[in-house]
């Protein structure tokens, strides 16, 4: 991953930009303010607010996975400007609950952060953002994808690629080759995220004339699904979209697998690492994602790497986003020259075909991301390329 070097300013100036035709949905200041903080001196650290679950239900998915994600792109980045600022994380756990995460939001705005890298859910999202945007302070979610957060504010952004991106693509391309004519889906019924990715696939769905036979709903952290899927079996539905956070998703297909249902699970963001606990139970589930560890996009094969050599273990979806977010947030704080909350926002609302592991990334109007869709689907144990 290459980052833009540090520059520090020589002197003070002002550039005054003479401003014609503001538009309501324009995230990029037409004026940079002059009186702006500028880049500390390199003995000085950049501090960088971070929220996300150490302890609680999502701790081992979102949690370790995202903490170990940006320990490795700290250590890239300050190595690449080893005689400029550093930047340093300040870490504030949100125990996975809205809680909490209003807690960590409020506690580092005090402790007067420019930027926070987080939370994780939609659902923490959703509570998050308005605290950021009020307080000017700059939020970036490296994994929330419900429709509609980032149009909370201009402060805000995502690096999640978003429902209403993944799933029309993701049917488009899997029904055109599956030909299913029959869907059921199952989600959790208490999370943004997951109520909004149903909504969406069924909208889907009913737009191409394709029957939902079924709509179940469970409750984040129930542990059976069998009556659920049991009702669905007996319908013979031709596929099953499942819409749920990570710890549930496991026990969905093992279960799935013991009632012998034959339909074709479709998952959103389904990992290596889920799939290697349930073995055989994923084997040709579907997922519709914007990374996978067997993308070839620049610098992916080095982050794979790099991350197994250093943690011991593949990379998941949980840690590709928050390391590639701590990237993307990098180059704009080289290109704002400052750590002004008013600048990097524009610094990021600026970024175009940024290269990343996910490709070319840019933010739309809105704050929310821009890259390929992968769609891949679990071959011998491996989520490859659905082809």
């Amino acid at each position: 991953m290459n980052t833009k070097k540090f520059t520090l300013f020589a002197s003070l100036f002002a550039i005054i930009v003479l401003t014609v035709g503001f538009s309501a949905c324009d995230r990029v200041s037409q004026i940079i303010d002059p009186t702006a903080p500028q880049m500390p001196e390199t003995s000085e650290e950049i501090s960088v607010g971070v929220v996300l679950p150490v302890t609680g239900r999502l701790s081992d998915t979102f949690g370790s996975s995202a903490l170990q994600a940006y320990e490795l792109a700290l250590s890239e980045i300050n190595a690449a400007q080893p005689n400029s600022a550093q930047l340093k994380l300040i870490i504030e756990d949100n125990q996975g609950t809205i809680d909490g995460t209003v807690a960590a939001f409020n506690k580092l705005i005090q402790d007067g952060v420019s930027v926070i890298l987080g939370p994780a859910t939609s659902g923490q999202t959703e509570v998050a953002f308005p605290i950021a945007q009020k307080n000017q302070v700059v939020a970036i979610s490296p994994t929330s994808a419900s429709r509609g957060l980032s149009a909370l504010g201009d402060f805000v952004f995502r690096v999640s690629l978003t429902t209403d991106v993944l799933i029309p693509e993701g049917i488009e391309v899997t029904h055109a080759k599956l030909d299913y004519q029959k869907a059921a889906t199952l989600y959790d019924e208490e999370d943004v995220f997951s109520t909004d990715s149903d909504a969406a696939v069924r909208e889907v769905l009913a737009a191409k004339g394709i029957e939902v036979v079924a709509t179940e709903t469970f409750k984040g952290g129930d542990a059976d699904f069998s009556e659920q899927l049991s009702r669905i079996q007996a319908l013979d539905p031709d596929v099953i979209f499942v819409s749920s956070l990570a710890p549930d998703k496991p026990g969905i297909l093992t279960q799935g697998h013991q009632l012998g249902i034959s339909a074709t699970f479709i998952v959103r963001t389904l990992t290596a690492a889920e799939v290697q606990a349930v073995s055989e139970a994923a084997e040709g589930a579907i997922t519709f994602v914007g990374w996978g560890t067997a993308v070839d996009t620049p610098g992916n094969k080095a982050f794979v790497e790099n991350y197994s050599a250093k943690f011991g273990m593949e990379p998941t979806n949980y840690a590709a986003r928050p390391y590639a977010t701590f990237h993307i947030l990098a180059e704009a704080i080289a290109n704002a020259q400052s750590t002004d909350a008013v600048s990097i926002r524009d610094a990021l609302a600026s970024i175009k075909d940024f290269d990343t592991i996910f490709g070319k990334f840019s933010f739309d109007a809105n704050g929310d991301a821009v890259y390929d869709t992968k769609i891949l689907i679990v071959q011998d144990g491996k989520l490859v390329r659905f082809e």
